[in-house]
């Protein structure tokens, strides 16, 4: 009998158990390979929200995101959409919830939501580029 580790000192959950846990995950979570192909499609059948701030979004963000921060996620930002719409968000990856607070908020509103795990850092990882903005000329108006 092999000696008990941290893997194997608790007994994996039985099967059914297992398929009904997986099968949940993937109704709250999609990932960045899957959200790349349907943004790709060029109907993907979702609005993709980069949750983090808009200085953040400047720096580079998802092609074809729109960036709506978690905590300005209200019902009259989402007026304009119908209220079967699915929103994915995200935000700046594994060690940022940014992305379950933007799920949570648009869960309190009624709204379908599903977060892409990764987030930016998932994003990167799989080598897909961001969008950056051109480099914005500064100019200043003097009055004279």
């Amino acid at each position: 009998m092999p000696t008990p580790n941290a893997v194997t000192a608790i007994p994996a959950a039985d099967s059914a158990s297992a398929l009904a846990h997986f099968e949940a995950s993937l109704r709250f979570e999609t990932d960045c390979s899957d959200v790349n192909a349907a943004l790709a499609s060029g109907s993907p059948g979702f609005v993709l929200l980069d949750v983090r701030s808009p200085a953040l979004f400047a720096q580079g963000h998802v092609p074809g995101a729109l960036n709506l921060p978690h905590g300005k996620i209200v019902a009259s930002k989402l007026a304009d959409y119908p209220p079967d719409t699915l929103f994915v968000t995200y935000c700046a990856g594994p060690h940022c919830n940014g992305a379950a607070r933007g799920a949570l908020r648009l869960a309190q509103l009624g709204r379908p939501v599903k977060l892409m795990a990764g987030g930016i850092t998932g994003w990167l990882d799989e080598g897909l580029a961001l969008a950056r903005p051109a480099a914005v000329h500064a100019t200043v108006d003097i009055d004279e």
